[in-house]
């Protein structure tokens, strides 16, 4: 299956990022995909470019994509968490700006075989990285009802949740996509169905979320991708989901203001330093002209952080 892919946000990012103007640099996309920013970094500089993703196939269809860049494009197989070990097995220090547009690609919602859909019928895999252990449906299978219901409720914000997870236990064991699509229908309410786009949405959210790590990960991830920029440099994260949105934003107020003395503390003890600024006091937004050229752009956020 080919890699279709629009770039979230495209302009805004390479603003935030500063990339217009640079004649040189070292940049990392944490989340390659289809390649689309990494290749508009490419064009509008004259550096490199280390593109890191957990799946297999986005680091063969980018690589062919940007195959005119030569040895400026560096593929790395690997999770944005694990950025600090993988630039220094690449042999790189400190870069000149980050980029992490997170969540599950277009390529891998569109193709079938992957899982991630819930409007095509597959394998319960859900993996980004197709190499790890746990799939969707170990998840749905093995985890217990009060770890199911937890996952549905936290990942997914599901007010269904305790309904959802116990039609789960009740139905087991699932195989496919369309079994949980199956469970979720008879789960919730015909009312309540009518009221949302797809009943399914948020459940498959939050099995991916949890076979991935992707929240988990996420804020330690921020702060070792901080610590390798150099000063004035940025990273800037696209979220799609309150969920990543408000660990991103956390994160990066802490990272500004790290000082954990009591408020009314004459000076500073704890020596905490500032790792630099907050850029975006609030998120950048799609306009809605990129909502109605790219679908997935609809819920997107864009913030910016600026290394001391």
């Amino acid at each position: 299956m080919e890699f279709k892919h629009i770039p979230v946000m495209l302009e805004a990012c390479m603003d935030l990022m500063q990339v217009d103007g640079r004649a040189e640099g070292v940049f990392v996309d944490g989340t390659l995909g289809g390649g689309g920013h990494t290749g508009e970094i490419l064009r509008r500089t004259r550096g490199r470019v280390v593109g890191i993703d957990r799946d297999w196939e986005a680091l063969g269809a980018a690589g062919e994509r940007l195959k005119e860049f030569g040895d400026r494009f560096l593929p790395i197989h690997g999770n944005y968490a694990d950025v600090e070990t993988l630039l220094d097995g690449a042999g790189i220090d400190k870069v000149d700006g980050m980029l992490m547009d997170l969540g599950v690609s277009s390529y891998q919602l569109d193709n079938p075989l992957r899982g991630f859909s819930f409007h095509q019928d597959a394998p319960l895999d859900m993996r980004m990285d197709q190499e790890a252990e746990l799939t969707a449906e170990k998840v749905l299978n093995t985890y217990p009802l009060e770890e199911l219901i937890r996952i549905i409720s936290q990942y997914g914000e599901e007010k269904w949740a305790v309904r959802i997870a116990k039609f789960i236990v009740e139905s087991r064991p699932l195989h496919t996509t369309m079994d949980l699509v199956r469970v979720i229908d008879a789960a919730v309410p015909a009312a309540e169905r009518r009221k949302v786009s797809h009943p399914a949405r948020r459940t498959f959210q939050a099995i991916r979320i949890e076979v991935n790590s992707e929240l988990s990960l996420l804020e330690p991830a921020l702060e070792a991708a901080v610590c390798r920029l150099k000063p004035g440099a940025r990273l800037v994260v696209i979220t799609f989901h309150s969920l990543e949105d408000r660990i991103v934003k956390r994160a990066f107020l802490r990272m500004q203001n790290p000082c954990t003395c009591p408020p009314k503390a004459p000076v500073c003890i704890c020596g905490k330093k500032p790792l630099g600024r907050v850029i975006t006091r609030k998120p950048v937004l799609p306009t809605p002209q990129e909502c109605q050229d790219n679908q997935r752009a609809h819920s997107a956020k864009v913030r910016a952080f600026e290394r001391a």
